[in-house]
């Protein structure tokens, strides 16, 4: 089964970022881990849904992400559209990070407008090329397929179309099957005994 859209959030809220503090904090003990010791001024790691947190209650700046800039995305988008692959992402979790982070600072990201774009443009071009593949692969009538670095969120989002489709397909093969058995002139009984096999 495919985690929902929620669940996948909750596994990005896990992708460790960068914060500045604007505050100080000796360590932190939580189930999770320790966090800190946290001095104003001075870079540190903490899992997104944290950083998140903190930054809301105007506690931190969240260091922008590597992959979360304009002239990294240009490239990357250049490259998923020129490949008939799919190109591994930066994150397993790119939507829904870039989501969480826009949602509560995108004044914590150079050129935010421009990267909110270039984030969807790479999602459209993903999800023409993967429907572009399930319908190569239905129509070649195929068994399996390889398809390499596809986030979570792709595969959930495909997921109910091509199960449905793979569900008619096979409807279909057997009501073809059924018929040129007809045709061949068995009987209703052989027909049945064949199809079991």
């Amino acid at each position: 089964m495919c985690p929902t859209p929620g669940e996948l959030e909750l596994f990005a809220g896990q992708e460790e970022v960068e914060i500045m503090p604007r505050f100080d904090s000796p360590v932190m003990w939580l189930i999770g881990g320790d966090l800190g010791p946290f001095k104003a001024g001075i870079p540190t790691k903490v899992p997104l849904w944290i950083a998140l947190h903190l930054r809301a209650q105007n506690k931190c700046k969240i260091v922008p992400l590597p992959w979360l800039n304009k002239a990294y995305l240009e490239q990357l988008k250049d490259i998923e559209i020129k490949s008939a692959l799919f190109t591994k992402m930066p994150s397993e979790h790119y939507m829904a990070v870039t989501r969480m982070i826009f949602e509560v600072c995108p004044q914590d990201i150079p050129e935010a407008d421009d990267v909110k774009l270039l984030i969807k443009d790479i999602w459209d071009s993903r999800m023409s090329k993967l429907r572009t593949a399930v319908r190569t692969f239905i129509d070649k009538g195929a068994s399996w397929a390889k398809v390499d670095n596809l986030t979570q969120l792709e595969m959930c989002s495909i997921r109910p179309f091509f199960t449905h489709s793979l569900e008619q397909l096979h409807r279909f093969r057997k009501t073809i099957q059924v018929a040129r058995l007809y045709a061949a002139g068995n009987s209703s009984e052989d027909v049945r005994r064949r199809l079991r096999m």
